[in-house]
């Protein structure tokens, strides 16, 4: 009998055992699988946060890539890296969230204000109509061009280099080409322009305007066969040449290029990354965009005073 008991007692305990290790075994997985739902509550949550509320991508102004048009990566693909990109974006943000970088198109009149350790305040500053703009990231610059004392200047800038203090655009505008490198070979006072100039507001939610002056080209020689050029924002007068110079333009012409699909896909980014490019800073676009508007109407506003 004293076997038997001591039989039944062990199969007992092993029976308790076995019961309290099955609870302790589902308790442990229970919590395993909270553990993994809120994890991925969590990751579903971060990839919402780039979301609206129908689950879409934030829509994004289709003038931005006009207006930030360095967001946009080189189109060539021996040039791309997408992890070079993202983080030249999220330096690019960190910039313009210290210096205001205005709004400008090739033809407007900007002023900038640069560190220069041999100057007398160490700053300097110059002004000028934008006759070109480059690169894309960190690289993006743009060229200004002004006559001081009859001799005509250029300056090249980076457009997020640290060394620029100030970048005020004095006249937004924009013009008939892409590019007014042919002001070097234009009379002079098609690029003269007051140091001291004051700055012309646009009314808010105006268009930006175009304009369509036509300029004159000096005698030859020039710089550039411009007449091998189309450009619309010279005078056709000016840049007709002899017949064998003509000639040699119109061979010199590709009109079948603007129909060349792949040509046209190979030179630009596909909609649906430029969507998923300006998504990502579009939320901290559109606040520096409304801190700058608080600040213009700060600066407008007069506060009045009292008459004694």
């Amino acid at each position: 009998m004293s076997l038997t008991r001591i039989l039944s007692k062990s199969l007992r305990l092993n029976f308790q055992l076995s019961k309290c290790l099955a609870k302790c075994f589902s308790t442990t997985i229970s919590s395993k699988k909270i553990q993994l739902n809120t994890e991925e509550k969590s990751e579903n949550v971060l990839k919402m946060a780039d979301y609206d509320s129908r689950g879409q991508r934030p829509i994004v102004p289709s003038q931005y890539r006009h207006i930030y048009p360095e967001f946009l990566p080189d189109p060539k693909q021996e040039f791309r890296n997408k992890l070079r990109e993202k983080l030249e974006r999220t330096d690019m943000m960190a910039r313009r969230s210290v210096i205001d970088i205005p709004e400008f198109y090739v033809g407007s009149i900007v002023a900038v204000t640069y560190s220069e350790p041999h100057a007398p305040n160490k700053t300097n500053r110059f002004l000028g109509i934008c006759i070109q703009r480059t690169g894309c990231g960190l690289r993006a610059a743009f060229v200004l061009r002004n006559v001081v004392d009859h001799m005509g200047i250029e300056k090249e800038y980076y457009l997020y280099d640290p060394t620029i203090q100030q970048i005020e655009c004095k006249r937004l505008e924009k013009r008939l080409d892409d590019e007014l490198l042919y002001l070097r070979d234009a009379p002079p006072e098609y690029s003269t322009f007051p140091l001291d100039m004051e700055t012309e507001f646009l009314p808010d939610g105006a268009e930006v305007p175009v304009n369509k002056i036509v300029i004159p080209l000096k005698e030859r020689p020039w710089r550039t066969k411009w007449e091998l050029h189309d450009m619309k924002g010279l005078l056709p007068e000016t840049v007709i040449a002899g017949k064998n110079r003509m000639k040699r333009a119109a061979a010199f012409k590709k009109p079948w290029e603007k129909y060349d699909l792949m040509k046209i896909y190979r030179e630009t980014i596909p909609d649906e990354e430029q969507q998923a490019i300006y998504s990502e800073v579009h939320s901290k676009l559109n606040q520096l965009e409304l801190s700058r508007k608080k600040m213009k109407r700060k600066r407008g506003f007069v506060r009045p005073t009292k008459e004694h």
